[in-house]
């Protein structure tokens, strides 16, 4: 990607938090890489250069700020490139794909050969998978030392080193001090009883319209799956078999407090990706705000909630089955129909994590949907059999939500009984599809009546919709907000 450096230069000068995370600042004359809001002294502008990643400008040498922190700066999408194959496998590598697979394996999930995505990163990117993965992984190991208790041994399986000795020379050669020497200049001693319990901060670009979040959530709760009691939305999960719960909550900054318990430390980076895409922490809503306000239908909805994020999946397919309960009845009828699945085929938690702010349960898995009659849901006949075709051609497919939006949308759609609207509400929520929306959607058509007061049908909704492109996504969400409060 390339940047105006002079540009660039002026936003360092006037420390911009704009900008924070949209690219990095390396001073050649240190070695080292910061954020745009860097409070150290500005460097003369020959002695920097700049670049759109912290990647790059690690595989070019630099070292990250000690003083700045670019591990802290909040995520963004936009250095990402037009590429959806890139995006598909950068999307992986946050989740840790090659923290236990190489660059083959990824390539081969996305349907690429590996040198064709070696390119494809270097034109759009400007560094290799494995660079990208690495970066990520000291990033996020640095974090863990700055915010957590973690020892050493657990912070170099949490970020997703397969050893000790590994973890140690990637850290000193990039750092140039060792991670134990961090830890003790940071002042963090670690407890002589290991826990694996890990509070991190997990920072977005303002604004962040949390109450418009929470009053989301709060609407859709599963009991027993999930709460949202004092300001603290809590949930168990499950990845690769093993257990997780999480609580999430405002922070003081422009961050989310975030709790993790996990049986397998190695999961993390999976759990800290899931929250991210759950809680829309990559989204930029100064841009996408931007876009929107454009069209005059949307501008009083703008200027009312510019910080509205669109909420995601911390499993795409519970997001699945959610919206084919949700088929043609109403929010509070479809979370009735949750609760009650779950609480006949959800498995208990383990009694010494049950304890955990009124969560129990694991949402039910594919296989115990499959193996029940579902009769005490009662439905019509016609979306249990919906659900069951579900839940057998996700088991059948292990990459069932692989592939760009439309490979997923087209093996949703194959299902009998899964419409347009239920395949572009999961693709909206599950795949984070930002031009994802759901035309057949009748309470987006009565947040649109036109000018004669008729409803716009799903033809002229879908055309009526084309300006927002490619936000669409957030055009659904502010008018179903905006319905929800009135």
């Amino acid at each position: 990607m390339n940047l105006d450096q002079d540009a660039c230069y002026a936003i360092i000068s006037a420390r911009d938090s704009r900008y924070d995370g949209r690219f990095f600042t390396a001073v050649k004359t240190t070695g080292i890489y910061c954020r745009p809001v860097c409070p150290a002294r500005l460097p003369k502008r020959e002695n920097v250069v700049f670049y759109a990643s912290a990647a790059v400008a690690q595989e070019a040498g630099f070292r990250p700020c000690l003083r700045c922190r670019p591990e802290t700066a909040p995520d963004t999408p936009a250095w990402r490139g037009t590429s959806s194959s890139v995006g598909r496998a950068l999307r992986l590598i946050e989740e840790g794909a090659l923290d236990r697979g190489n660059v083959e394996q990824m390539a081969s999930r996305l349907g690429l050969g590996d040198r064709q995505l070696r390119r494809l990163f270097l034109k759009h990117v400007g560094a290799s998978p494995v660079s990208v993965a690495l970066t990520r992984r000291l990033l996020l190991a640095k974090q863990l030392l700055h915010e957590t208790d973690l020892n050493i041994t657990q912070v170099a399986l949490a970020s997703g080193f397969g050893s000790i000795r590994r973890f140690n020379e990637a850290f000193q050669e990039v750092f140039k001090v060792p991670p134990s020497f961090l830890r003790r200049e940071i002042g963090v001693e670690a407890p002589a009883v290991p826990t694996a319990d890990i509070h991190l901060k997990l920072r977005y670009r303002p604004p962040y319209d949390w109450a418009a979040m929470a009053d989301f959530m709060k609407a859709r709760l599963y009991p027993s799956v999930e709460t949202f009691d004092g300001g603290v939305y809590r949930r168990s999960l499950v990845i690769e078999g093993q257990i997780g719960l999480v609580a999430v909550s405002q922070g003081k900054g422009n961050w989310l407090d975030v709790r993790v318990k996990l049986q397998n430390l190695t999961l993390l980076p999976k759990v800290i990706a899931r929250v991210r895409e759950a809680f829309d922490l990559a989204a930029d809503p100064e841009v996408i705000g931007a876009h929107l306000a454009e069209d005059e239908a949307l501008q009083d909805l703008v200027r009312l909630r510019p910080g509205l994020r669109v909420p995601g999946a911390f499993e795409p397919f519970e997001i699945g089955v959610r919206a084919i309960l949700g088929q043609q009845i109403t929010v509070t009828a479809a979370i009735k129909l949750g609760a009650t699945l779950v609480s006949y085929l959800g498995e208990a938690l383990p009694s010494d994590w049950s304890q955990q702010g009124g969560v129990s349960r694991l949402f039910p898995s594919a296989e115990a949907i499959l193996a029940s009659s579902l009769d005490f849901l009662g439905m019509p006949q016609a979306r249990v059999r919906c659900l069951k075709a579900y839940c057998a051609a996700f088991l059948a497919e292990p990459d069932f939500f692989g592939g760009d939006t439309p490979e997923a949308v087209s093996r949703l759609r194959a299902i009998p009984g899964i419409g347009p609207w239920t395949a572009s509400y999961v693709a909206l929520r599950a795949l984070r599809d930002p031009d994802a929306f759901p035309a057949e959607d009748v309470a987006l058509a009565r947040g649109m009546i036109q000018a004669d007061g008729a409803r716009p049908t799903r033809e002229s909704l879908e055309q009526r919709s084309q300006v927002w492109r490619p936000w669409r996504a957030y055009a659904a969400q502010h008018i179903w907000t905006e319905l929800a409060s009135g």
